[in-house]
């Protein structure tokens, strides 16, 4: 397995015993775990307009990405709202 700078560098402080276990690490752990849930639940449903070539370009980019069309879109729209789209230069 091929690993980054950084993973490497995290490998070796592990593997060098220089992490420790947190205290209360299994109350932390389900905290962590049900935040996650929670962020990753999808219990609201949203219907919007758009454009029919619009559509359509995004259910041939989500076939290309192995995913379904409105996963795709959704998570296009949460990586906008949290900042981590990036425009390209035009």
């Amino acid at each position: 397995m091929k690993l980054t700078q950084e993973e490497k560098g995290l490998l070796d402080s592990v593997e060098k015993g220089e992490w420790k276990r947190i205290p209360n690490f299994t109350r932390e752990a389900v905290r962590y775990r049900d935040a996650a849930r929670a962020t990753l639940r999808k219990d609201k449903r949203v219907n919007i307009r758009m454009a029919e070539r619009d559509l359509i370009r995004f259910q041939k980019t989500a076939v290309h990405e192995g995913l379904p069309y409105q996963t795709f879109i959704s998570s296009i729209l949460h990586k906008y709202i949290n900042g981590r789209l990036i425009e390209k230069a035009g």
